[in-house]
């Protein structure tokens, strides 16, 4: 009787403690998977940073080459122009700016706040207000 006691006992001890190295075992690799999903994230949130000032980099550059604030004024204006075909698709009231026909004057306000942000950003020759597209 003591020896099948002490079986039952030695099962049960040996139960539990199969049981608490499972559960160690467990939340090690959940806290293990959750470093790798954290550092995965930064790597990709580094990448595009990097990714982001390589093309703000490359966006200046451009901008001060012979034609490149024409450029800027046509690619600001095609977003000016989806930015409002999107809201349009997304929603049944749409509200638009007074003048939003009147494109150049859309276009001189960029470039004004591109001068006053940073007064070697447009050449001397760009005028303060371009043609009406």
């Amino acid at each position: 009787m003591v020896a099948a006691s002490e079986g039952r006992m030695q099962e049960q001890i040996n139960v539990a403690t199969g049981a608490r190295e499972a559960a160690i075992a467990e939340s090690e690799g959940e806290k293990q998977a959750a470093i790798n999903k954290a550092e995965g994230e930064a790597a990709a949130t580094i990448a595009i940073a990097k990714a982001t000032a390589e093309a703000l980099r490359q966006i200046a550059e451009a901008t001060q080459s012979p034609g490149g604030m024409d450029a800027v004024n046509l690619k600001v204006a095609q977003q000016y122009v989806e930015a409002f075909a999107n809201v349009a698709k997304q929603s049944n009231t749409v509200l638009l700016p007074s003048n939003m026909s009147d494109m150049g004057s859309m276009i001189a306000s960029a470039m004004s706040i591109m001068r006053n942000t940073d007064p070697k950003a447009l050449p001397k020759n760009v005028p303060e207000v371009p043609p009406k597209l």
